[in-house]
Parts: structure tokens; C-alpha cells; sequence
């Protein structure tokens, strides 16, 4: 079982902003439900594979200094949290947004992605 803030932060930084695709789906399957749904404003994206394949989407798409930063305090509740994020070049950040899991058995099982606008 893994607590809600190091979910959250494995979220972000073991699995978004991780460039390397071996550790990247070995966080993967740690920290998220076979079934786990991502909702963001692309869509709804379910599973793992599908995970790994939007992360890896993202992470072709950018800059090689593009990097994930965590924007203010872990929320956590038993089976909820919430993580504020940056990204962009280092203190030049081109998006902010914010992380809501929910947790099922020690692992995320949905995160809802939202972006500022």
C-alpha cells in the first residue's frame, strides 16, 4: 500500500516527467489499478498501456528540458489527493495544472487532469 502523497508525487514525477521508458512502466504498473482511467481534457484514456502511451506522446512532443515541478502544498485525504503542477524549461513554465487521484488498494485508479487557462 502506498500513501496518497507518495502516489501523487510518483504521479508526477516517476510517470510524467520520467524519460526513461524502463523505469517509467516499471512506476506504471506500482502505482496505478490495471483499470486506471486518466481524464483530462483530451479525453479519457484507460489502462495502463494507454498510459504509457499518452506519456510517452507528451513527452516526444516537447522540449528535452521540459520538466514537471510540483506548484504548491500535497492534498491527501485516505483515498483522494490533489497536486498543483508545472511544466515547461526550468523556471519558465508553459502550462500549470493540477492532479486529483483516487486511490483503490493502495494504488491510483483515476486521476482528473486539469489545465489553467
Amino acid at each position: 500500500m502506498h500513501p496518497v502523497t507518495e502516489l501523487l508525487a510518483a504521479n508526477l514525477h516517476e510517470v510524467f516527467g520520467n524519460r526513461d521508458p524502463v523505469s517509467r512502466r516499471a512506476a506504471i504498473d506500482r502505482i496505478y489499478t490495471e483499470d486506471v482511467v486518466f481524464t483530462d481534457p483530451e479525453g479519457v484514456t484507460t489502462g495502463r498501456d494507454a498510459i504509457e502511451g499518452k506519456v510517452t506522446t507528451l513527452l516526444a512532443k516537447v522540449p528535452a528540458d521540459f520538466e514537471f515541478t510540483e506548484d504548491g502544498m500535497r492534498y491527501a485525504g485516505s483515498r483522494t489527493g490533489a497536486l498543483a503542477w508545472a511544466f515547461g524549461a526550468p523556471g519558465n513554465s508553459a502550462v500549470h495544472g493540477i492532479d486529483v487521484i483516487s486511490v483503490r488498494d493502495g494504488r491510483i485508479a483515476t486521476i482528473l487532469t486539469m489545465f489553467t487557462t
